[in-house]
């Protein structure tokens, strides 16, 4: 019987991979384990075919590191294989790192997580993309899924400035995808119910909660609780995202803060910020959409239905199940 193994699936530029390979090599003498195998992601392919490799070769725990693009190729090919995944954050948002409370400058404590460390399940996002060709593929994410203003930062943020300058790098596009305000036309429907219609300015389904900047959008997204949260932003000029502004602020100190959470509890409903929960959201558009997943961008699509299978992925934490 051949020996436990790891695999390592990275991006060259992204990942502290010095760190990770010393971290590697002390947990593999700690705990006995096999030599680990290494997987680096090339360039035009976010980890997909990195991680399909690292599959075949049968590894006990399978080590990520990069973004959120790389992690979300990582789990494309991982979910609904019981194979275990570890998070080495890198990159420039991490948010399922966030969400999952993994810390993202210990390299050391992440490694030994993968060997020693809890296991919990928690829910993919599976998103059906129709293109204006008829075309439907399925792709599936961990944090979210966005068209309109999430989908635009993704497409028009440059990876260079988002290396130097981080979450800043997001800026200029969130002002002039604001300063614009373009709305746009869609139907929609949550769990098969009644076919709605709406102008929004951006939809997004979320597993997780946060945007990029630590920014709170969605508070009752749990990654783990077989349901998915869709947020529909719909302002009617500046006073519209003047509201939208203050309540994300308000989300976002409430997580530190009781007080805040009580005040939040009893404000009324935003107009211009609506919510849904269900398992299963679909949508059609009058005109094209960009769409993302977790940061990657898809093209156009002229509809989306998106759904979740809970508990399909095996993520191993330093930080145990709540």
């Amino acid at each position: 019987m051949s020996e436990r193994h790891a695999a390592v699936v990275y991006h060259p530029a992204k990942a502290p991979i010095a760190r990770i390979r010393l971290a590697v090599a002390a947990n593999e003498r700690r705990h006995g384990w096999g030599p680990t195998r290494w997987y680096e992601t090339a360039a035009g392919d976010s980890g997909n075919a990195a991680t399909e490799r690292a599959r075949a070769d049968g590894p006990a725990v399978v080590i990520v590191s990069g973004g959120d693009g790389t992690v979300r190729s990582a789990v494309e090919e991982l979910h609904g294989t019981g194979i275990p995944v570890a998070l080495v954050p890198a990159g420039t948002g991490n948010l399922l790192a966030r969400d999952l409370g993994i810390s993202l400058s210990d390299v050391e404590g992440s490694v030994a997580a993968a060997f020693t460390g809890a296991e919990r399940r928690i829910d993919v996002g599976v998103a059906e993309l129709e293109d204006e060709a008829g075309a439907r593929r399925p792709r599936t994410f961990v944090v979210m899924a966005g068209i309109g203003l999430d989908a635009d930062m993704a497409e028009n943020t440059s990876p260079v400035a988002k290396k130097h300058l981080g979450w800043f790098a997001y800026v200029s596009p969130i002002a002039r995808s604001i300063i614009a305000n373009r709305l746009f036309s869609l139907h929609y429907r949550v769990d098969g119910g009644r076919t709605r219609s709406a102008l929004a300015h951006t939809v997004i389904v979320g597993n997780c909660g946060t945007l990029a900047g630590n920014m709170l959008l969605i508070p009752k997204a749990v990654v783990d609780d077989g349901l998915l949260d869709v947020v529909m932003m719909r302002p009617r000029g500046r006073f519209g995202w003047a509201g939208i502004g203050s309540r994300l602020t308000m989300q976002g100190i409430a997580r530190r803060s009781r007080w805040t959470r009580n005040v939040l509890d009893r404000a009324p409903e935003l107009p211009a910020l609506a919510y849904a929960q269900g398992r299963r959201f679909e949508a059609r558009f009058d005109l094209p959409r960009l769409v993302h997943l977790d940061g990657d961008g898809f093209g156009r699509v002229v509809a989306v239905r998106i759904s979740v299978r809970p508990g399909a992925l095996v993520i191993r934490t330093a930080v145990a199940a709540t």
